[in-house]
């Protein structure tokens, strides 16, 4: 394994936390107009508190990518770091399909694929480092929230 290197950390955290700021910031109009008007179920969390949730999950994410890149370098590495970016690229677009696009029914689709990726990175993160994956736990349950969500205002909209 390569050394600590403060570096690397620092960029391994904010890829995550960049692509989301930018999602964010590029859904914040459908977010504050058109999913105010959405019929939404009673489990429906206030809004105040999915920037602190997804926060942390980017973190996560981000402390994930550092302990994988420190990684010895091999084909299960490679992969693992392929499928980071896939899953990342799938939680970018999912709020610009939803928010920006107004469509929840394309969304749950995509949040599907998101979730099956997600899966997929614990297995092969969990062959490259077990805290990697295990630090994705949170983001897999929040993911599958989610999708339970998505899938509500689908069905009531």
């Amino acid at each position: 394994m390569k050394p600590f290197n403060l570096f690397t950390l620092i960029i391994c955290l904010a890829i995550p936390l960049i692509i989301g700021g930018i999602s964010g910031y590029a859904t914040m109009d459908g977010l504050t107009s058109w999913y105010q008007t959405l019929n939404k179920p009673s489990f429906n969390p206030p809004n105040y508190l999915f920037g602190p949730v997804w926060t942390t999950l980017y973190v996560f994410m981000g402390i994930s990518l550092y302990l994988i890149w420190r990684a010895p370098l091999t084909d299960v590495r490679k992969l693992a770091l392929i499928i980071f970016s896939v899953q990342l690229i799938l939680n970018f677009f999912w709020s610009i399909i939803f928010f920006s696009y107004h469509s929840p029914g394309l969304a749950l689709i995509e949040i599907a694929a998101m979730w099956i990726s997600i899966c997929i990175m614990i297995y092969v993160f969990q062959k490259v480092n077990k805290t990697a994956a295990y630090l994705q736990i949170p983001y897999l349950l929040w993911v599958s929230f989610a999708s339970i969500l998505n899938a509500a205002i689908w069905k009531l909209n």
